[in-house]
């Protein structure tokens, strides 16, 4: 059971101080649109970096009651979800172009249009789903692996940053990498049960906030990923 703490409230407090102005100044709302459309990838690298962070740091204060331990290494986290962000956005360009074009190719009539289209059909629906399951089992399996990998990195480092920057030994996080979690749960489970119906979801979305909309899910992401890395550690 979480207890509610002083520090619980000032968390919340930034929380809505960071985001809040997002909702109530046009001005922002409007600068945070054109910059996304003229600067995608920045803007991926920046909102990955805060929002699937922030994700760990609750999953953090699930399991372990504080929000920072020694060790927990919250800016070497926040440089990889950065640059996760970017193949995330590239995995969105590329399933979403890509996978029309197949399904057109497979038989449905000008699914690329369809899916293009504003408003909703059950054939929009459709493509959709085949967008994100793509998307969701091939590409989030190697993203979610090299996540591990890193976090295995971070933690083995201290959470340092002179430490992060340090040759990352990848077979040797990969062969010490819980499977069992990783397989049985992060795989099975998460992919299947909430990865896919999400981005379901996020590619019925204008264009325009697909994006922005998966970048509220990587609070959920970073959740999801530290509680997994925290069960492994049991």
């Amino acid at each position: 059971m979480i207890i509610m703490k002083k520090n619980d409230l000032l968390f919340i407090l930034g929380f809505i101080a960071l985001f809040s102005p997002f909702f109530l100044s046009d001005t922002v709302f409007n600068f945070y649109e054109s910059f996304n459309k003229e600067h995608g990838m920045i803007t991926s690298f920046i909102k990955f970096a805060i929002l699937a962070t922030i994700g760990e740091v609750i999953g953090l204060r699930i399991k372990a009651g504080k929000y920072n331990t020694p060790g927990f290494g919250i800016l070497p986290r926040a440089i990889v979800w950065g640059f996760l962000g970017l193949t995330i956005k590239m995995a969105f360009v590329i399933f979403a172009v890509g996978t029309p074009a197949f399904l057109q190719y497979m038989g449905i009539n000008d699914a690329v249009a369809i899916f293009k289209t504003p408003g909703f059909t059950y054939t929009k629906l459709l493509i959709a789903f085949s967008i994100s399951t793509s998307m969701n089992l091939i590409y989030a399996p190697v993203m979610m692996t090299l996540h591990k990998i890193t976090d295995m990195h971070i933690t083995s480092n201290g959470g340092t940053l002179k430490g992060f920057f340090t040759k990352i030994n990848i077979s040797k996080h990969f062969v010490n990498l819980d499977w069992s979690i990783q397989w049985n749960f992060v795989f099975k489970k998460t992919i299947p049960f909430f990865w896919i119906p999400a981005h379901t979801f996020t590619f019925m979305l204008p264009a325009d906030y697909q994006v922005l909309f998966a970048a509220v899910l990587g609070i959920a992401l970073g959740v999801i990923l530290s509680i997994a890395a925290l069960k492994s550690a049991k």
